[in-house]
């Protein structure tokens, strides 16, 4: 199946982008664990449309009711400790930025992270600050020696993630992607060979209306998988009848 772009009508309107990264994200979870991870290793997506952290009004007015129950015959709660702080002499300004990704988790002898394959989103690139966070995450993945890939099929925004990683980590620009290629997927694998600290990488363009590529995956300097980037998005398409609306 060709790559759509989903950012744009008709399938921005009827089969929302949000709704798809979120499919496309377990179904990438589930070609993973089913056709390719050893038994010790799991796939798990990971889907958050922003930061959730909003003062909760409705708890404190739920644990008040339940104190009125309490004191009209029901069964008392005891009241939960809240400590206020004093106000803050500083608010920043901040930037909460959206995440579709799938994580790879080694098991044994408890749960780490070994891999990681970010989906671009919109929010990742509509400005600089959000471009410089996702730049930054994607650092601390390969520093900690955590096998990446970065899928950016995003069409309504201009910038390219990579290249912010480029300039994070101070590269040469010789490993910069050319500004003609906005839609690609780059494939990270960190690792030490003879005493020297590499980060071995494979740039993939890619095109509305071509198949998406197989792409390598590291999850141990001697341990790589080639993730079928085509068959976990035929398998989303399918889920979200994508088919329909482009028929």
């Amino acid at each position: 199946m060709p790559l759509f772009d989903h950012f744009h009508p008709p399938l921005s309107e009827r089969r929302p982008w949000e709704s798809f990264h979120a499919t496309w994200c377990s179904a990438l979870a589930d070609h993973l664990n089913r056709d390719l991870l050893p038994a010790s290793y799991i796939a798990l997506e990971q889907v958050s449309p922003g930061a959730s952290i909003e003062i909760d009004v409705g708890t404190y007015a739920e644990e008040a009711a339940e104190q009125a129950a309490g004191r009209n015959g029901g069964t008392a709660t005891l009241p939960r400790t809240v400590w206020t702080p004093a106000a803050a002499p500083w608010s920043l300004p901040a930037v909460f930025p959206e995440r579709f990704a799938v994580e790879i988790h080694a098991t044994e002898g408890g749960r780490t992270l070994v891999g990681a394959i970010e989906l671009a989103s919109p929010g990742n690139k509509d400005r600089a600050s959000k471009r410089r966070l996702f730049a930054a995450k994607c650092a601390a993945y390969l520093a900690r020696g955590v096998g990446l890939v970065i899928l950016d099929v995003v069409t309504s925004r201009h910038g390219n993630l990579h290249n912010e990683l480029v300039q994070w980590m101070d590269w040469d620009s010789a490993y910069r992607l050319t500004d003609a290629v906005q839609l690609y997927s780059v494939a990270y694998r960190p690792l030490r060979r003879e005493g020297s600290d590499q980060i071995e990488t494979w740039p993939m363009p890619l095109t509305v209306g071509q198949p998406l590529p197989t792409v390598p995956l590291s999850l141990a300097a001697d341990l790589c998988i080639a993730v079928d980037l085509e068959a976990a998005y035929l398998d989303a398409c399918g889920r979200r009848r994508v088919d329909e609306v482009m028929s």
